[in-house]
């Protein structure tokens, strides 16, 4: 793993140890067991056109605060009737200002799918996702080895979620269909230096292959970013900072959808 990678995955793991200590694992699965059934994420996305997930963080390690009035059940229906497919919630404190409950939040608030983004490694975090409502979490391979990447894919599984499992090149890519992936997200962003490529979607395209949805993700800046995205053969785009900063995120989404 890259520095910034270590220290979020790090945080995350002490966010984990402390939610725990508040409340056992048997307390949470009787909430995950009590939960609504989950949306069907995939198909969110596998629809005509160019599917957006809309993602809400009140902060970026890289950036700095994206927002001083972080209100996430309405940028929930603002992105829902904006014509958003699914929603990606930060649910990591310590680098992007969010919370757990802010996905319980923002899921109550619209019809979509929501997909819990944190650096998970842990069973914990998928239990406490699906007792929070989610739909959907985000695994990324660069954090796990291949052996913990297809332990976690599988309890995903088991408690009804999808899972977007992030790739940043070729290996990696690899290391996600081995594990049998089926929603892969390509992250633009190298954690290294915070450098975007926008080329690394249409590179990598052939070789997550036919019958998976593929999502671009980060460095979206417009309309035209998500035209050349579709154009390389994404299925959805992950957008976040982008809409963050909008004056009316609703009318951006429409801009995306195209």
């Amino acid at each position: 793993m890259s520095g910034i990678l270590d220290t979020l995955v790090a945080d995350a793991e002490l966010q984990t140890r402390r939610r725990r200590a508040a409340r056992p694992e048997a307390e949470l699965a009787a909430l995950a067991a009590a939960a609504p059934p989950a949306r069907d994420f995939a198909a969110a996305l596998r629809g005509p056109g160019l599917g957006v997930i809309a993602e809400m963080k009140p902060r970026s390690p890289s950036k700095g605060p994206l927002t001083d009035d972080y209100r996430p059940a309405e940028l929930a229906r603002a992105y829902q009737e904006g014509g958003a497919h699914a929603l990606s919630v930060l649910t990591h404190e310590a680098g992007f200002g969010g919370s757990p409950e802010h996905l319980a939040v923002a899921r109550a608030a619209c019809d979509l799918p929501v997909l819990r983004k944190d650096f998970i490694t842990d069973e914990y975090q998928i239990l406490e996702a699906r007792a929070l409502g989610a739909d959907a979490l985000l695994l990324i391979v660069a954090a796990l080895s291949p052996e913990r990447l297809a332990e976690l894919l599988a309890h995903t599984r088991v408690h009804g979620m999808a899972a977007l499992v992030e790739v940043h090149d070729e290996r990696e890519v690899d290391v996600a269909l081995e594990a049998g992936a089926d929603i892969i997200g390509v992250n633009h962003r190298d954690l290294r230096d915070f450098s975007i490529d926008r080329t690394l979607s249409a590179r990598l395209r052939g070789r997550v292959g036919t019958g998976r949805v593929m999502v671009g993700e980060s460095g979206v800046r417009g309309a035209a970013d998500a035209r050349a995205l579709e154009g390389a053969g994404v299925d959805a785009v992950l957008v976040g900072e982008l809409l963050m900063r909008a004056g009316d995120p609703g009318a951006t989404i429409k801009e995306l959808v195209g």
